[in-house]
């Protein structure tokens, strides 16, 4: 079976969390980067709501003027099911640009 990569963008996060994706089937997530578009440091909060409570993945993590975080790193991956929402919040109005790349239907 052939393997169907997505990729989801948000730009300009700001105080308020954005849902970047929803998953609609098993999908995986293979990379989730936050680019500090901001003129100050800024901080990024990453969550999975999974229908009831928010799973942090990263709380509060310090990304330096011009700089970038990979979430996922080192191989790492998160699994999401159908519902899963992955949500990104920042510090500063207008202060993250987010990509996010997946695999999705990974099984039936």
């Amino acid at each position: 079976m052939a393997q169907d990569f997505r990729r989801y963008t948000a730009n300009a996060v700001g105080t308020s969390a954005v849902t970047v994706v929803t998953a609609n089937s098993n999908d995986t997530l293979i990379g989730i980067s936050v680019a500090n578009v901001a003129s100050t440091q800024v901080t990024a909060t990453v969550v999975i709501n999974d229908g009831t409570s928010d799973i942090t993945i990263v709380s509060s993590a310090p990304i330096p003027v011009g700089s970038s975080l990979q979430v996922l790193d080192g191989g790492a991956k998160q699994v999401m099911q159908s519902g899963d929402a992955l949500k990104v919040t920042c510090s500063v109005t207008a202060g993250l640009d987010v990509w996010v790349s997946a695999v999705d239907a990974i099984s039936a």
